[in-house]
């Protein structure tokens, strides 16, 4: 069986939400789902899964959510060669240039742990709507299909 592992940092409740959305995704695909919260996860909980997700919220001007920045430092110093990443937030374009800053930072730090990019990085507008809820399930195929063709192991 597939193994995904979905973390989330939230202020609000957005990321949860969009946590919650993926989660069931995958769940809705036969994939056994471990979700948590950022300050309760730890980056070697991917070492077991296939597919790593993380939902980061964008603090103030591009900021990282300040209870993810240990999560953030390790993940880039970790080896996650032939896993499968995503990476899904949500943030407030109001803030313009620093929307969802953090989402494609996270993504950054996967690439540099070596993880293989499942599905293009989503920026969500505030709470996730309907259109959003169409997006994050295409987010999770893409996910699986990449899952199931195997991470790059370069």
């Amino acid at each position: 069986m597939m193994k995904a592992v979905v973390v989330f940092a939230t202020i609000t409740g957005n990321n949860e939400d969009v946590a919650d959305i993926i989660t069931d995704a995958l769940e809705s695909h036969g994939v056994e789902v471990d979700e948590n919260e950022m300050t309760m996860a730890d980056v070697a909980d991917f070492e077991d899964a296939d597919i790593c997700v993380v939902c980061p919220y964008t603090y103030d001007e591009g900021a990282l959510p300040d209870e993810g920045l240990d999560f953030f430092d390790d993940l880039q110093e970790s080896d996650l060669h032939g896993k499968v990443y995503g990476v899904a937030g949500s943030g407030d374009t109001a803030y313009a240039d620093d929307f969802c800053v953090a989402v494609d930072k996270f993504g950054e730090a996967f690439d540099a742990a070596g993880a293989t990019k499942g599905a293009e990085n989503v920026h969500i507008n505030l709470a996730p709507d309907e259109d959003d809820i169409k997006t994050l399930d295409t987010f999770v195929d893409k996910l699986i299909d990449q899952a199931k063709t195997g991470a790059n192991d370069d």
